[in-house]
């Protein structure tokens, strides 16, 4: 079986010395011609007037005599974006200057060069998906029939190689569920070839991303992922083995190709944090911030202004000590982050990245399990938000995401390490059809140093235990066992609260 470890890719393009080496540039560009008209899908239009959005600047083409004195200046964009308007270009020293100096350039900002596929196992089987199918309680969905049917899903990824011959997608591809792809690496490939074609083993990663969102064999009977009826468009914006350039502007044009045709759910696998070649262009674990990154910037754009909700993988840098954090874009306020769990307790798998501390906001939203990577349980609950608009159609984004992290069992006190925790189906349908839950957290507030916890009717032996030095932030997690049925909780320095998850319920213990 073999593992696709967390891959850190990057080429250096600058070399000392040479003055004609060309780099990657954002060319940001000062307004628009207002009289344009914006092209978009009547989906679109319709899913925007549905959530109370409307059609802005941002979807209005880039001024044609920008792009023709660009062109003057032998400058040839690469990409346009109309949601950040700019073009992305390659360009040497001397016309990075020289573009950099024309009235109508606002800004010219370089391109990392450094991209995160999130690790995942290559053998995807039923001792992997099924742990996590009873966790967030996939039953539930199918005894309601919610399979996201007449949801749309797109997915950012590497490559889809095998997709459309593996037996867990069989039935996807035979009522023809992928509506359309686009290739961002290789542009001229064929549509026949899109799954064909292997290069590194990174193509196999989008396939397995897609199984974890939809697939089921009907031969074994085993069910990878919820949303088993729904159609997707599916973007390839990155590949390669142990070294490549990763490119922002394929995801960000994935991103806008897929707002154009009305897509209102994306799951991507994907994130930017460290590289292993120059250090000077690598980001730092400061800048997830959430505005720092361009491929945040067109997250959180894509959140408040499109209306859509883009489920990112929180990365896979837990046990890193260099690094720890979440990657970009999964930093994006408007994002949902998925973290990963452990099966049985459901705390943190010490490979998931963790919520920056500094952040004013909780990262990752939630979590669930997976074995060997974060690119696994995000696309779990992709699956499980569209089964939640299926319910619900009129749902937005936004909604959705509260929807989610209010259903998860730690609700309402999330942290760091795990977010609000695993999603429950049973709650978060409930909600979807604007029923009204039972109470499932209490607080107590204690004093001293130990407290006993009264646990008389709990079944597990064990249950998982976060200590935190303010309401979010994680000190220690471990994993205590009840005896004569309680806990004693022992309070660290610097410790004000102590989250004890029972699952089914959990209680907040505030030391005074």
């Amino acid at each position: 079986m073999k593992k696709i470890v967390a891959l850190l890719f990057g080429i250096t393009l600058f070399g000392a010395g040479i003055t004609n080496a060309q780099s990657k540039y954002w060319i940001t560009l000062k307004d628009k011609p207002s009289a344009e008209k914006p092209s978009l899908s009547p989906l679109t239009l319709s899913n925007r007037q549905s959530m109370g959005l409307s059609v802005d600047e941002t979807d209005l083409p880039l001024n044609p005599a920008y792009l023709q004195a660009l062109s003057h200046q032998g400058v040839r964009p690469l990409f346009r974006s109309r949601w950040l308007n700019a073009v992305s270009a390659e360009l040497t020293a001397g016309q990075a200057q020289q573009v950099k100096a024309l009235s109508f350039v606002k800004d010219l900002v370089p391109i990392d060069q450094h991209i995160v596929i999130n690790s995942l196992d290559h053998d995807i089987t039923k001792v992997l998906m099924a742990p996590v199918m009873s966790q967030i309680q996939a039953e539930v969905f199918g005894r309601a029939g919610m399979t996201a049917k007449n949801v749309t899903i797109g997915v950012i990824d590497a490559g889809y190689f095998g997709a459309d011959s593996a037996s867990a997608l069989k039935h996807i591809f035979q009522r023809n569920g992928i509506r359309e792809v686009r290739d961002y690496v290789n542009t001229n490939r064929p549509r026949n070839a899109f799954f064909g074609s292997l290069e590194t083993l990174s193509d196999f990663h989008g396939t397995e991303v897609m199984a974890a969102i939809s697939g089921h064999d009907p031969n074994e009977n085993i069910q990878y992922g919820l949303a088993t009826d729904a159609t997707f468009y599916l973007a390839r914006t990155d590949h390669g083995a142990r070294e490549f350039r990763g490119e922002e502007d394929n995801w960000i044009a994935a991103m806008e190709w897929m707002d154009s045709l009305g897509v209102r759910i994306i799951n991507t696998s994907l994130g930017y944090a460290k590289g292993f070649t120059n250090p000077k262009e690598n980001y730092q674990p400061n800048q997830m911030d959430g505005h720092t990154s361009l491929i945040s910037k067109a997250a959180q754009l894509a959140a408040d202004k499109k209306g859509i909700l883009v489920i990112v993988s929180a990365g896979n840098e837990g046990d890193d000590r260099s690094w720890r954090i979440i990657s970009t874009p999964a930093d994006a306020q408007g994002v949902l982050a998925v973290g990963a769990t452990n099966n049985k307790v459901w705390n943190r798998i010490g490979y998931s990245s963790i919520g920056p501390e500094f952040l004013p906001y909780l990262k990752p939203n939630v979590s669930c399990f997976s074995l060997y990577g974060t690119s696994l349980s995000a696309p779990v609950i992709t699956g499980f938000a569209a089964c939640l608009m299926q319910a619900n159609p009129k749902l937005t984004n936004k909604e959705l995401i509260a929807i989610i992290e209010k259903s998860s069992h730690l609700y309402p006190y999330g942290n760091n390490y795990i977010g609000y925790g695993v999603p429950q189906a049973s709650r978060a349908l409930a909600m979807a059809k604007g029923q009204t839950l039972p109470a499932s957290a209490k607080s107590i507030k204690v004093t001293g140093k130990t407290y006993s916890l009264p646990l008389p009717d709990h079944a597990d032996s064990s249950v998982s235990v976060f200590h935190k030095k303010d309401d979010t932030r994680v000190l220690q997690q471990e994993s205590m066992r009840v005896q004569n049925g309680a806990i004693l909780l022992r309070r660290n320095h610097d410790e004000k609260r102590t989250t004890v998850d029972l699952k089914k319920e959990v209680v907040e213990i505030i030391w005074q």
